[in-house]
């Protein structure tokens, strides 16, 4: 697979309210612990698929399937998820075009390793107005920069 274009950035802003939205729609996630969530997220239009299964990958696997399904461009968007941000995750992003993955949760080296490689934007420990930005530095643009640039 090739490097992903560096066009996509997100302010911390929007990807707090992002995150802040997603949050509120894992009803199940928040209620039993025992799930995984998992969103598709664009510019203006937030949050515009969500899922929620018993494993991260497959939760992930629902969204990326609807978008499928459903001729949403990947391309633009932003994946968020509760799960941890494996190097499986990142091969499914890379594979669809995702170039800014989101978690409520942790990243793993090896996540980190492909995500440098293929120019993947990781971003774990997404909580409220804090987040740990592992990779893909120049896609996370400061508050005073639109919101949204492709």
């Amino acid at each position: 697979y090739a490097r992903l274009p560096d066009g996509l950035r997100v302010s911390p802003l929007r990807l707090g309210e992002l995150m802040r939205d997603f949050g509120g729609r894992a009803e199940l996630w928040r209620r039993t612990g025992g799930v995984h969530a998992c969103a598709l997220a664009g510019a203006a239009e937030g949050i515009v698929l969500f899922a929620e299964d018993v494993a991260r990958h497959n939760a992930m696997d629902k969204v990326l399937g609807m978008a499928l399904l459903r001729g949403v461009e990947l391309g633009g968007k932003v994946v968020l998820t509760t799960g941890r941000l494996g190097a499986e995750i990142v091969s499914k992003a890379v594979a669809c075009r995702v170039a800014v993955l989101a978690s409520r949760s942790a990243v793993t080296s090896l996540a980190i390793e492909l995500a440098r490689r293929f120019g993947v934007t990781l971003v774990g420990f997404a909580r409220g107005e804090r987040m740990n930005v592992y990779t893909g530095f120049e896609r996370i643009a400061d508050d005073q920069v639109e919101d949204w640039q492709r």
